[in-house]
C-alpha cells in the first residue's frame, strides 16, 4: 500500500435539502451515494466552464463533505451559498487531513484511477510530494491551475467520463455538456507524451511545423527520461510525432 498526503480544502452541506440541492448543482449523481460513499464530481457555470471539481462524500443522509483543490473552498462555499435561494442547508467550511491510498481498499472512490481518498485516516505516508506528481502526471490525472482552470471544458480533460451523469437531473452547465458528448466531440484533448526535455510551462507543441497544443505539466523521471501532460489537437493522430516549439529567448 502506497500512501501520499493530499492538500484538499473541505466544504459541508449539511440539512433537510442537502441532497436535493447538491443534485442540482453538481455534475454527478449524489443522490444515489450510500452513507460513507463518494463520487467525482464538478461546480459549473451556466457555459460549462469550470469553477471547481469535487469530491463528494455522503457522510449520512442530509450531510455531505465537498472535497476540491487547496484555494477553492471558500469559491465554492461562496458559490453555493449564493445560489442556495430556499434550500433548507448550511454551507460551511471544514477543517480535515487527507491523504491518497494506492493498492488498498482503505478510503473512499476519488477522483484518481486505482486510488482511493482518505480523510483523518492517521496514515503514514510513503510517497514524498514529488513521487506523487510524477504519478499524477504519468497517469494522466489533470490538477487545478495545471491542465484544471475557467477556460477547459470537462470533456477536453476527460472528465465527462469520470465526473458527470448523463442519466441524472438538471444542474448548471447540463445542456453545453451533454450537447458536446452526444452530437459533437472537444477540439482538443488530454494526452500523456513523452518528450526530451522539461518545457515551460504552456509551452507549444508542433506537428509538421504548425502548432498543435500546448504542455500543462512536465517533469523527469529517475532515469533520466521526461513525461508530460499535454493538450493536442483531437485531429492529430495519438502516434504522430510532436516537438516542443523553440525558446524564443
Amino acid at each position: 500500500m502506497d500512501v501520499a498526503a493530499r492538500e484538499r480544502d473541505f466544504v459541508r452541506v449539511t440539512g433537510p435539502d442537502a441532497a436535493d440541492y447538491l443534485q442540482r448543482m453538481v455534475s454527478n449523481d449524489v443522490e444515489a451515494l450510500g452513507a460513507d460513499e463518494a463520487c467525482p464530481a464538478l461546480l459549473l457555470t451556466a457555459k460549462a466552464r469550470l469553477i471547481a471539481p469535487l469530491v463528494v462524500l455522503r457522510r449520512a443522509d442530509d450531510d455531505f463533505l465537498l472535497l476540491t483543490e487547496p484555494g477553492l473552498g471558500e469559491v465554492v462555499r461562496s458559490h453555493l451559498t449564493r445560489m442556495r435561494l430556499r434550500a433548507r442547508c448550511e454551507i460551511e467550511p471544514e477543517t480535515h487531513e487527507s491523504a491518497l491510498v494506492f493498492g488498498a481498499s482503505t478510503g473512499f472512490a476519488t477522483d484518481w484511477p486505482g486510488a482511493r481518498e482518505a480523510v483523518d485516516a492517521d496514515l503514514t505516508a510513503t510517497l514524498s510530494g514529488e513521487d506523487l506528481e510524477l504519478r499524477r502526471i504519468e497517469r494522466g490525472v489533470p490538477r487545478w491551475e495545471h491542465e484544471l482552470d475557467d477556460r477547459i471544458l470537462p470533456a477536453e480533460a476527460g472528465l465527462d467520463r469520470t465526473h458527470i451523469s448523463f442519466s441524472k437531473g438538471c444542474y448548471p452547465g447540463q445542456e453545453p455538456v451533454a450537447r458536446l458528448h452526444f452530437r459533437g466531440h472537444p477540439n482538443r484533448g488530454l494526452r500523456v507524451l513523452e518528450l526530451d526535455e522539461v518545457p515551460e510551462p504552456d509551452a507549444p507543441l508542433l506537428h509538421d511545423g504548425r502548432e498543435v497544443g500546448r504542455v500543462t505539466s512536465a517533469m523527469r523521471r529517475p532515469d533520466g527520461s521526461v513525461v508530460a501532460l499535454a493538450y493536442v489537437r483531437t485531429e492529430v493522430p495519438d502516434d504522430a510525432p510532436l516537438a516542443l516549439a523553440a525558446r524564443t529567448s
